[in-house]
């Protein structure tokens, strides 16, 4: 009943959050005398901080309207070109010159790991000037009905695999942190079928490809703890009047937790600094406002996919040890012969240790060596290995660069339709 208690709770702070905003809004007004004094910012900063710290925060906007390609500015128009249950596709369509030719057709397949898609923004935003994107708009599981069935890891790798097909030849795809594995594990399956419309090169950013290399704090908890009890602690029904209603699901908010609870001290510093921000009026909450809006919007895992991930990568790392299954076949990553491979780490990442990701480098034995690279970041996190400004300048050339280099051909995108500084190696 723990989700119907956060529902219930969350229902009935409803009518104080509507209360806290109208006196915020009156204390903040210029024309009452006490917004211009110290004693009503401070009235004014409690009553958002507990409006902000009791809200369910909604999915977030990409909101990336126009690029620069060039020293022009170019528009962007967001469109839905391939959807299914549990994942819409969608392209960021740039009204480019015909005269500019085809950029290499990027898919950046998002994490279904608790945040929304719209968290690689900013890997969007620099892969745009030189690129043609489409990104995996992962659907909240409390909002998928129980008549569209199950989401599994089979399934995922499925989509992907469709994604591929409806986007053509010459594809790069790349993977952000937890879809490292099942995105590995596609182009296996393609590349073992013959499959022609196997991706050009595969990124994996950040992923946990081989989780026994320098474990952090994330993977010891799952080595530490059996599956039955992930299964009896953190997998309840979606509550009425949900469309999911009865869906087993891995909570958003349990997540979030979770995530709050990896770094609480900083989070405490934040929120603190934030209040101190708006007391003294000085502009710098926008920033405090924007990482938080984006950081506490959190989505339901469909449970099966939940489960199955812990256990096939987290506790019998199946795929290094060459025993991950796809539909019943052994997914054998050495079937992989034409996908380059370029991974990516952060020196400082503390969900994907060093070395996780770039495992993927030891068991895809039959790429040639002109086909892959490794870099390692320097001074990032986990978060800097695919958004900020490292990103920006020192990882995004480099990927654009790779997947130029190992572009198969010059291809037309296909039509849209909705179909329902570091070191290298």
């Amino acid at each position: 009943m723990f989700y119907q208690l956060y529902e219930l709770n969350h229902a009935a702070m409803a009518p104080f959050r509507a209360a806290a905003d109208i006196m915020r809004f009156a204390y903040a007004n210029p024309l009452n005398p006490f917004s211009h004094t110290p004693f009503g910012r401070t009235i004014t900063a409690s009553l958002e901080m507990f409006e902000r710290t009791t809200r369910r925060y909604g999915k977030p906007e990409f909101g990336l309207k126009q690029t620069m390609i060039g020293d022009q500015p170019v528009s962007v128009r967001e469109e839905v070109v391939w959807s299914r249950p549990f994942c819409n596709l969608l392209h960021f369509a740039r009204n480019v010159p015909a005269a500019r030719g085809n950029d290499p057709r990027i898919l950046i397949v998002a994490p279904m790991s608790g945040h929304y898609a719209t968290l690689l923004r900013g890997t969007v935003e620099a892969l745009l000037p030189s690129a043609d994107v489409y990104i995996t708009d992962w659907i909240d599981a409390r909002m998928v009905p129980m008549t569209e069935g199950r989401f599994d890891f089979d399934d995922y790798v499925d989509y992907v695999i469709e994604m591929l097909h409806f986007l053509g030849q010459d594809t790069h795809v790349i993977a952000v942190c937890q879809p490292s594995v099942p995105v590995l594990a596609a182009a296996a399956v393609m590349e073992e079928a013959n499959d022609p419309l196997s991706p050009s090169s595969m990124t994996l950013m950040g992923g946990p490809i081989d989780t026994r290399i320098n474990p952090t704090a994330v993977n010891k908890l799952a080595q530490e703890r059996s599956l039955q009890w992930f299964s009896d602690n953190v997998i309840m029904n979606v509550p009425w009047p949900q469309p999911g209603f009865m869906r087993p699901v891995y909570p958003g908010f349990l997540q979030l937790s979770g995530f709050m609870s990896m770094n609480l001290d900083r989070h405490v510093v934040a929120h603190k600094e934030f209040f101190m921000h708006l007391v003294k009026n000085d502009g710098e909450p926008e920033k405090h406002r924007d990482f938080y809006d984006e950081y506490l919007a959190v989505m339901d895992l469909t449970a099966e996919f939940y489960l199955q991930t812990v256990e096939q990568v987290f506790i019998k790392h199946a795929l290094p040890k060459g025993e991950l299954m796809h539909r019943g076949k052994r997914v054998d990553p050495a079937a992989i012969r034409k996908v380059a491979l370029l991974t990516v780490e952060g020196e400082n990442d503390d969900i994907s240790g060093v070395g996780q990701t770039k495992a993927a480098q030891t068991i895809c034995v039959n790429i040639p060596e002109d086909m892959r690279m490794h870099y390692l970041q320097p001074d990032v996190g986990h978060y800097g290995v695919f958004n900020g400004s490292r990103f920006r300048r020192e990882i995004a050339p480099r990927i654009i660069n790779f997947v130029r280099e190992h572009s198969r051909s010059a291809v037309k995108p296909p039509v849209p339709r909705v179909i329902k500084g570091g070191r290298t190696a």
